[in-house]
């Protein structure tokens, strides 16, 4: 680092009004409540373990314990936005909402009072653009890069040609079902396919129709973007009309143990994209049940570990730990303001290296944030569910978005926000 420590610390301390609170606060936005709670609890558990195992082996983070407040939206975006306004004056760092709805109203909100507003996965894809979004992060991947690595991952399949080829997407009828109808028009002008856009409505436990027209269309390819138990009715409705589940993929969202279990053996072979890895093999997982299960202190039950939901949301909590450490780095203190963590996250350099470190290695691609790029790498791999052996496992490596299609359009999404919310682009 070219900037001295300490310069770097008098920079931060001058430039910030804001005080820093004894504890480092990181509120949980769940929803165990609704009908999305079955998918809601285990990410929030993971969240919440994850904290509460750097507390109790690391005492904390710098020296300073993590307080995780939790306050339930039921998935609601007027209850997660009355969630926001509740905590962010506890001395909040970071907001992770896991809703593409509660993202939306919170991005002017969090620019507005200085927040940040992490959303790995999900939100709005624009938002990589770190020269718009200053306040916002949804690294290591977005909807957009999902649907480019299935139409990648198609392409290997079938020899680089997908002329021709009939592809159908399954979508939450909602702002993030329609998320990756853009790209994948796009998508299907460059390759060559046909695509069609099938919505359900929430919460999706009627889907008759929609797997009528799959049967009468007889599309090659299926491509879900849905949530809670939208995914396990879908899978049963491609179960039921014989669809190959083989050529069946759902986005992150859509690829957990309770989307593929409720179907049994019929959905062996259904396929699932992932940005990070499952399966508790992983050395942070005998930590957790060191320090977290065994002593009693965490959150759910001991058989989330190592499930994928359960994984994401520690997954989440680890990049806020390592954006906090970065920013108590450059900050040259322990108890820092958000203005400075927002710095943690533009600066992560999160190497493999340190993933090993982590007691993660091989779980996630590497990620340096930039002031630009808030968006990270674009990269995921395929899983394929093994209904025998009630497993995930890789069919694929890791498969990076085509940047000739996706950066143009988040270009375009974002130059259009900026203009009608009066932001000039920074990081010039």
């Amino acid at each position: 680092m070219k900037t001295t420590f300490a310069a770097l610390a008098a920079a931060a301390i001058a430039a910030t009004s804001t005080p820093a609170f004894a504890d480092l606060v990181v509120p949980n936005l769940s929803y165990r409540t609704g009908p999305y709670a079955a998918n809601g609890i285990p990410y929030a558990d993971g969240f919440n373990d994850y904290f509460t195992l750097l507390n109790e082996r690391d005492g904390g983070i710098g020296g300073e314990k993590i307080v995780v407040p939790e306050c339930e939206t039921a998935y609601n975006t007027e209850k997660g936005v009355e969630c926001y306004e509740s905590t962010k004056g506890q001395g909040a760092l970071a907001y992770n909402p896991l809703s593409t709805g509660i993202t939306y109203q919170l991005i002017p909100k969090v620019t507005a009072d200085k927040h940040v507003l992490y959303t790995p996965g999900y939100g709005r894809t624009s938002a990589a653009n770190g020269k718009v979004f200053e306040w916002v992060f949804n690294y290591p991947a977005n909807y957009w890069d999902g649907a480019s690595v299935a139409i990648k991952y198609l392409l290997d399949q079938n020899g680089g040609d997908l002329n021709g080829k009939k592809v159908a997407l399954v979508f939450h009828n909602s702002a993030y079902g329609k998320e990756p109808i853009r790209t994948l028009e796009e998508l299907s002008k460059k390759h060559g396919f046909t695509l069609s856009t099938i919505p359900v409505d929430s919460p999706g436990q009627e889907q008759k129709s929609q797997w009528l027209q799959i049967r009468r269309d007889k599309p090659d390819y299926v491509i879900m973007y849905g949530w809670g138990v939208m995914n396990q009715v879908a899978i049963q409705e491609a179960v039921n009309i014989k669809f190959p589940m083989e050529n069946f993929i759902g986005i992150w969202w859509s690829g957990s143990e309770n989307d593929v279990g409720p179907a049994g053996a019929g959905a062996n072979g259904y396929k699932s994209i992932s940005f990070h890895g499952v399966g508790a093999e992983y050395p942070v997982y005998q930590d957790l049940k060191k320090y977290v299960f065994d002593a009693g202190k965490s959150t759910g039950a001991a058989d989330e570990l190592g499930s994928v939901l359960y994984s994401r949301g520690m997954y989440a909590a680890m990049i806020i730990s390592e954006a906090i450490r970065e920013a108590q780095a450059r900050a040259g203190h322990a108890a820092v303001t958000p203005e400075e963590v927002r710095e943690g996250f533009e600066n992560l350099n999160l190497t493999e290296a340190r993933l090993t470190e982590l007691g993660l290695p091989n779980f996630a691609q590497p990620i340096a944030a930039s002031c630009a790029d808030h968006g990270g790498p674009g990269s995921a791999m395929i899983l394929q569910w093994d209904a025998g052996a009630k497993t995930w496992g890789a069919v694929s490596d890791w498969i990076t978005a085509d940047a000739d299609v996706v950066d143009p359009l988040i270009a375009e999404d974002s130059a259009a926000f900026a203009k009608e919310s009066g932001i000039t682009e920074r990081c010039n």
